[in-house]
C-alpha cells in the first residue's frame, strides 16, 4: 500500500494543481471576475469528477474481483466498454458546453452581466478539454492492474508541468484571458490522456481494446457498484450550490471568496485521501475476490496504524502555513477576504482523517453489495451533514460556521460506521473483522489455514511437513496432503533459486494453505520478475524429460492451477 501510493496521490494531484494554477493565473493577471469563473465551474467540475469516478470505480472493482477469481476474458470485456462508455458519455458533454457557451444558457449558474460573458468563455476552453478529462481519469487503474503505475506518475508530471507554461503563454503573453486559462488545462489533459495510452498499444499490454469481449448489459453492473462511491460528490454537486447561496445570503461575495479559496488549496492536500482510496480500492476488491479475510482486515488495518497518523500530519502542517497559503491568491494580508479564507485552512483540515475512514469504508461496501449502507453514508457525507450544520451555524459564525459543518460531518459519518457494526453484530466492535461486518461464510477461518513467509532455501525444506502436517489434522487423504506439501515445496524453492538472484532486491515468498469445503486451495505470492509455470510447462513440453521436471510434475498431480500477475505481484493458486 505504501509503495503504490506516491503514484495515486500524484495522480489525484493534476486537477487539484491546475485548479491552484488557474487561480493563481486568475487572481493575479486576469481578474477578480475570472477567478469568479473559475468557482463557478466548481460544480459542474464535481458532476464530471463523480460521472467518472463512477466508471473508473465501478470498473476496477469489478476487474479487480476478475482477477482474484482469474477471468481474463472478462477482464478484457470491461476494459473495452469502459472505454467505449468513456466515449460517448465526452461526446455528450462537449455538446452540452458548446451549446451553453454559445447560446449564453447559463443563467441557472450566475445572472450577473458582467461575469456571464467571461464564464461562457471560461466554458467553452473546458469543453476542449473533456475527452482527455473523462478517458485519462479511467486509465490509471488499469495501468496499475499491469504494473504500469509509473507511467500515470509521468504523465502526471508532464500535465503538470505544460500547464504551468500553456497558463503563461496564452494568459501572461496572449492575453487570451478566461479562454486561455481553460484551454491551457484543456491541452494539457490531452497529453496527460496520451501519455498512458501510448502504453495501451504495445505489444507489453495484457489489455487490448476489443469489441468481441464487450458484454454491453455490464454497464448496468458497472453503474451500480460504481454509483454509491460517487454518490458523495453528485451529493457535493448539490451542496456546493445551497452552501454557495448560505454564504452569499448570509456573507456576501467576500465569504464566497473567501470558502472558495480555501476549498481550492486545500484540493492540493485532497490529492492524498485520493491516492490512499485509489490504492485500497484495487487491493480491497481483489480481497474480496479472493476471499482473503485477513488481508482485508490487514488493509484497514494499515488504514488507521499509517494513512491516519499521515494525513494528521498533513493536517497540522497545512494548519500552521495558513495565512502563507491564504496570501496565494489574496496578497493583502490586512483585507477580510485574506483573514477568512486563513480561518477556513485552519478549520477545514480536521475534517480529512474522518473522511479517509468514511472513503475506504464506502469502498468496502461498494465490493461487498452493502448498497443500503453505502448510499445511507455517500448520504450523510454528500449533503444531509454539512447543509444542516451549515444551515444552523452560519447565522452566528460567519464563514467559519461552514468550515466548522465538515468538521462535523466527519465526525457523524465516522459514528454511523460504528453504529453500523454494532447494530449488524449486536455488539460493540472488537476487532477490525466486527467493524468490516464481514460475513461469517466469507473466507476461511484462522484455524482453517496457514501462512509462511520464505526468504530462504533452507527453509524450503521445512514446507512440505508444516502442509502435510496441516492436512492430516484437517482429516485430508494421505495422498492429497502429500502431493500439497510436495507442491508448495517445489514451487517455492523455483521461486528462489531464479527469481530471488534476477535483481538486487529483497525478496520473499508468501505461502497461504486453506482447506475450505474439503479442498486444498495452495496460494503462493512473491515478488519476483513475472513468471508464468504454465507457459514454462508448454515452452519445454518437448524438452529433455529431467528439465523443469518439479513444475511438469505438478501440472500432472493437481486439479487445477490459476496464474497471474497483480499489482506487481506473482499470485500462483493450486486446487487439490
Amino acid at each position: 500500500m505504501i509503495r503504490l501510493l506516491p503514484i495515486q496521490i500524484l495522480l489525484a494531484l493534476v486537477g487539484s494543481i491546475n485548479a491552484i494554477v488557474s487561480g493563481y493565473f486568475a487572481g493575479n493577471y486576469v481578474g477578480i471576475d475570472a477567478l469568479s469563473a473559475v468557482a463557478l465551474y466548481s460544480p459542474l467540475s464535481m458532476l464530471l469528477g463523480a460521472i467518472y469516478s463512477i466508471l473508473a470505480g465501478g470498473c476496477a472493482i469489478i476487474c479487480g474481483r476478475y482477477l482474484g477469481s482469474n477471468q481474463q476474458d472478462k477482464l478484457q470485456g470491461v476494459f473495452s466498454l469502459d472505454l467505449v462508455l468513456s466515449t460517448l458519455i465526452s461526446i455528450l458533454f462537449i455538446i452540452l458546453f458548446v451549446g451553453m457557451s454559445l447560446f449564453d444558457l447559463t443563467g441557472i449558474f450566475t445572472n450577473d452581466a458582467v461575469l456571464r460573458p467571461i464564464f461562457n468563455r471560461y466554458l467553452l476552453g473546458q469543453a476542449i478539454g473533456l475527452f482527455p478529462l473523462i478517458l485519462g481519469n479511467q486509465l490509471p487503474s488499469f495501468l496499475s492492474l499491469e504494473n504500469q503505475g509509473n507511467r500515470t506518475m509521468l504523465a502526471s508530471l508532464v500535465y503538470i508541468v505544460v500547464n504551468l507554461i500553456l497558463n503563461y503563454v496564452f494568459v501572461q503573453v496572449l492575453r487570451l484571458e478566461e479562454f486561455g486559462l481553460s484551454l491551457a488545462s484543456s491541452l494539457g489533459m490531452w497529453i496527460f490522456l496520451l501519455v498512458q495510452a501510448e502504453y495501451f498499444f504495445t505489444r507489453k499490454s495484457l489489455l487490448k481494446m476489443s469489441l468481441r469481449n464487450i458484454e454491453w448489459k455490464q454497464y448496468k453492473e458497472i453503474i451500480l457498484i460504481g454509483f454509491p462511491g460517487a454518490a458523495s460528490l453528485f451529493y457535493q454537486t448539490a451542496r456546493s450550490f445551497i452552501v454557495n447561496r448560505l454564504l452569499t445570503t448570509y456573507t456576501g461575495s467576500t465569504g464566497l471568496s473567501a470558502f472558495g479559496s480555501a476549498n481550492s488549496l486545500m484540493g492540493f492536500f485532497w490529492a492524498i485521501p485520493g491516492g490512499m482510496l485509489a490504492v485500497s480500492r484495487l487491493l480491497i476488491s481483489v480481497s474480496v475476490g479472493e476471499e482473503d479475510r485477513q488481508t482485508l482486515c490487514d488493509i484497514f488495518k494499515v488504514l488507521f496504524a499509517c494513512y491516519i497518523p499521515l494525513m494528521m500530519a498533513v493536517d497540522a502542517l497545512v494548519i500552521v502555513f495558513a495565512g502563507p497559503m491564504a496570501s496565494v491568491y489574496f496578497k493583502d494580508v490586512t483585507s477580510l477576504v485574506h483573514i477568512w479564507t486563513a480561518s477556513c485552512l485552519r478549520i477545514l483540515p480536521l475534517c480529512m482523517p474522518f473522511s479517509v475512514i468514511m472513503m475506504h469504508f464506502t469502498c468496502y461496501g461498494q465490493t461487498s453489495n452493502k448498497q443500503v449502507f453505502v448510499n445511507v453514508l455517500s448520504l450523510l457525507d454528500g449533503a444531509v451533514c454539512v447543509c444542516l450544520f451549515s444551515w444552523l451555524l452560519i447565522g452566528r459564525m460567519g464563514v467559519e460556521g461552514v468550515a466548522w459543518a465538515n468538521v462535523l460531518n466527519g465526525i457523524v459519518t465516522t459514528a454511523y460506521i460504528v453504529l453500523y457494526a454494532c447494530f449488524m453484530k449486536k455488539r460493540f466492535p472488537r476487532s477490525m473483522d466486527d467493524l468490516l461486518v464481514i460475513p461469517d461464510g466469507f473466507g476461511v477461518a484462522e484455524d482453517e489455514r496457514i501462512d509462511l513467509s520464505l526468504t530462504d532455501m533452507d527453509e524450503v525444506v521445512q514446507v512440505a511437513e508444516r502442509i502435510q502436517n496441516f492436512c492430516r489434522e484437517k482429516g485430508i487423504d494421505e495422498r492429497r496432503a502429500y502431493l500439497a506439501g510436495l507442491a508448495m515445496e517445489e514451487m517455492a524453492g523455483n521461486v528462489i533459486e531464479h527469481g530471488f538472484h534476477k535483481d538486487n532486491k529483497k525478496h520473499s515468498v508468501d505461502i497461504r494453505v486453506a482447506h475450505k469445503n474439503d479442498n486444498i486451495i495452495l496460494r503462493i505470492k512473491d515478488d519476483c520478475v513475472p513468471f508464468d509455470p504454465k507457459e514454462r510447462n508448454k515452452i519445454t513440453a518437448g524438452d529433455d524429460l529431467v528439465k523443469n521436471i518439479g513444475i511438469r510434475m505438478i501440472y500432472q498431480m493437481t486439479d487445477d492451477i490459476d496464474y497471474q500477475n497483480i499489482l506487481g505481484l506473482n499470485v500462483l493458486t493450486i486446487r487439490i
